[in-house]
C-alpha cells in the first residue's frame, strides 16, 4: 500500500464513493417493493425545489406524468420522487385507458397506494356516465371512485344525487348514500319529472338503469307512489319488484296495495301481489285480501285468490266475505264484485253461504247463486237464487226465486216453515217486517198461548198466495188467499213426519258464526243436498 501513489489511491476512493452514492440514491428513489414508479414524461420546465432538494421536482407548463398505463396532466406540479407522489395544480386531468377521464383543479396522487384525490370542480367521465362533485377520490387498486360532500351523477337517461357515493368503472354500478335522489333527465328546462325516487341508500346500474332498493325508499310518479325498503326499480321499463310489506298508492291516493312481495308496472298501472295482499279502497270503503292478487289501475280491476277475503266497512257493522276467487271491477262511480266457489259471508245481522255471488253498486243488489242459504237473526232462507237489496248497506228486501223455503227456529225440535215458488221478505231498519210467498204456498206455524210458552198445536196451511206481517220478530198477522186449506193438530198427535214440510233442511251447521269463521269449510251433508231441478222437456 505504501508503494501505491497517493494520486492513484485518491482516484480509487473517489470511484468507490461515487458508486456507493449512486447505489444509495438509486435505492432511495425507487418505490417500495411490489410498487411501480411514477414517471415525469414531459414538462415545459422542471427544476428542483428552492432548497435544491433533488427529490422534489417543480414542473410547469404542459406537465405529463405516467404511472403504469394511467396518464396525469396538469399545468404545474410538485413531483415528490422519493415518496412516489404528485401534487398537481390547474387543469388537472387523469386518463385511464380510453374510457375513464377525471378532471379537476387540484390533485394529490400517491403512486404507492395508487390513490388519486381530486378536488374542486371535479368531473369524472366513464362512457356515458358523468359525475360532478368537489371532492373525489379514485382508488386505482380497487378501481373505485367515491365522493363525500355531495355529488351528481348522470347517464344518458337518469340523474342521481346524494351526499356520499361510490362508482365502479368496471361494474358500472354506483352506490349512493344519504339524501339520495334519482330522477329522469328532463327533455328541456320546462319538463316535469314523470317520477322521482328518494332514499337513504341506493345501488344503481348505469348499464341496465336498474336501481336496487335496500333502505326506506319512496318512488313518486304520475301514476302513484311506492313505499318500500327492499327491492328494485327498472327505470327503463318502469317495472318494480318489492319485498318486506311494500305499499303501492294510486295517483288519487284512494287505493293502497300492500303485500310481502309486490310487482308493479308504472307504465301500465298493473300490480301483482304475493303473500298477505291487502288492497284498501278508502273511498268505497272496501278491503280485498288474499295470498295472491293483482290490480289493473287503468281498467280499475282487482283480482284475489288463495284465502281471498272481501271486507265492506262503510257502515258500523262490516261485511266479511270469503271465496276461492274474488273479483272487483269499477266503472265510473259503479262497482261490481264477483265471488266464485265456496262463498261464505258474515255480518252481525246477515250471514250466508253459496257457490257464487255478485254484488252491483248500481242497484245495491247482492245475488247468491247455486245452493244459497241466507240467515237473518232467527230465520233461514233457501232457494235456487237469492237477491238481496240494500239501502245504504241496510238490508231492505230479499227475493228468493224458485224453490223458496224459509224457516224460523222456535226450539230445537219445532220450526215455523214457509214454502213456495218465490218468496219476498221486506225489512224495516234491518228488521224483518213482511213476507210474501207465491205459487203452491205451504206453511207450518206453531202458535203459542197468550202470555205463555206452550205451543197450542201445529197449524198447516196450503194456498196460492200468503203474506205474513212481523213485528218485533213475531208474526202478528197471516193472510192466505184465494182459497186456503188448513189443518190444526194438537202437539201430542204430531209424529216426526208431520212436523216438517217436504224438503225441510236445517243448514245451521253451515252458518258462519263470526268473521273468522268464513274461512272454515264445513261440508254439506249428503242427505241435505237438494235434488236436481227437473228440466222441462223440449218440444
Amino acid at each position: 500500500m505504501n508503494k501505491i501513489p497517493k494520486t492513484a489511491l485518491f482516484c480509487l476512493l473517489f470511484i468507490f464513493f461515487t458508486l456507493f452514492l449512486g447505489i444509495q440514491q438509486s435505492v432511495s428513489s425507487s418505490p417500495p417493493k411490489g410498487k411501480t414508479k411514477v414517471y415525469l414524461e414531459y414538462a415545459d420546465s422542471t427544476e428542483y425545489e428552492k432548497d435544491n432538494n433533488p427529490d422534489i421536482h417543480v414542473s410547469r407548463g404542459n406537465v405529463l406524468f405516467r404511472h403504469d398505463s394511467t396518464y396525469l396532466y396538469c399545468d404545474s406540479a410538485y413531483f415528490y420522487e422519493k415518496e412516489n407522489s404528485i401534487e398537481a395544480f390547474s387543469d388537472v386531468r387523469i386518463e385511464q385507458g380510453d374510457t375513464l377521464f377525471i378532471y379537476g383543479d387540484y390533485l394529490i396522487y400517491d403512486g404507492n397506494v395508487k390513490l388519486a384525490q381530486m378536488r374542486e370542480h371535479v368531473r369524472m367521465e366513464n362512457g356515458n356516465v358523468t359525475l360532478l362533485t368537489d371532492n373525489f377520490d379514485y382508488d386505482r387498486n380497487r378501481n373505485l371512485g367515491y365522493f363525500f360532500s355531495g355529488g351528481v351523477m348522470t347517464d344518458s337517461v337518469n340523474e342521481l344525487r346524494s351526499y356520499y357515493g361510490e362508482y365502479s368503472p368496471a361494474t358500472k354500478i354506483a352506490t349512493f348514500r344519504q339524501d339520495v335522489i334519482l330522477i329522469p333527465i328532463p327533455e328541456d328546462d320546462d319538463s316535469q319529472f314523470s317520477w322521482k325516487l328518494t332514499s337513504d341508500t341506493l345501488n344503481y346500474n348505469t348499464v341496465t338503469r336498474k336501481a336496487d332498493i335496500s333502505s326506506p325508499t319512496v318512488i313518486e310518479s304520475d301514476s302513484g307512489t311506492i313505499y318500500s325498503s327492499l327491492g328494485w326499480y327498472d327505470t327503463q321499463s318502469n317495472e318494480t319488484k318489492l319485498y318486506n310489506r311494500s305499499v303501492v298508492v294510486t295517483k288519487d291516493r284512494t287505493k293502497t296495495m300492500t303485500a310481502d312481495t309486490l310487482f308493479y308496472n308504472r307504465e301500465t298501472g298493473f300490480g301483482e301481489a304475493f303473500s298477505h295482499m291487502v288492497l284498501n279502497d278508502t273511498v268505497r270503503k272496501v278491503i280485498l285480501t288474499g295470498n295472491y292478487g293483482y290490480y289493473d289501475d287503468i281498467k280499475d280491476f282487482t283480482f284475489a285468490t288463495d284465502s281471498a277475503q272481501f271486507i265492506e266497512y262503510s257502515q258500523k257493522d262490516s261485511l266479511f266475505l270469503h271465496a276461492d276467487t274474488l273479483q272487483m271491477q269499477t266503472i265510473g262511480e259503479e262497482r261490481e264484485i264477483k265471488a266464485f266457489y265456496g262463498v261464505r259471508f258474515y255480518r252481525i245481522d246477515l250471514q250466508g253461504v253459496c257457490d257464487s255471488l255478485q254484488f252491483n253498486t248500481i242497484d245495491s243488489t247482492l245475488y247468491l247463486y247455486k245452493m244459497p242459504v241466507l240467515w237473518n237473526t232467527g230465520y233461514q232462507i233457501t232457494g235456487d237464487t237469492i237477491k238481496i237489496l240494500f239501502n245504504d248497506s241496510t238490508l231492505e228486501r230479499v227475493n228468493v226465486l224458485e224453490r223458496s223455503f224459509a224457516i224460523e227456529e222456535k226450539d230445537s225440535t219445532y220450526f215455523n216453515q214457509i214454502k213456495g215458488k218465490n218468496l219476498t221478505a221486506f225489512f224495516k231498519e234491518g228488521e224483518l217486517a213482511q213476507i210474501d210467498v207465491e205459487g203452491a204456498t205451504e206453511s207450518i206455524y206453531y202458535p203459542i198461548e197468550d202470555k205463555g210458552t206452550e205451543f197450542l198445536g201445529r197449524n198447516k196451511t196450503e194456498s196460492t198466495y200468503m203474506t205474513i206481517y212481523v213485528e218485533n220478530r213475531k208474526p202478528v198477522k197471516i193472510v192466505w188467499w184465494p182459497t186456503p186449506t188448513a189443518e190444526m193438530l194438537p202437539i201430542p198427535d204430531l209424529n216426526p213426519e208431520s212436523k216438517f214440510l217436504k224438503d225441510f233442511v236445517n243448514y245451521n251447521y253451515l252458518r258462519p258464526k263470526d268473521p273468522e269463521d268464513i274461512f272454515t269449510k264445513p261440508a254439506i251433508k249428503t242427505e241435505d243436498i237438494p235434488a236436481p231441478k227437473r228440466q222441462r222437456p223440449r218440444r
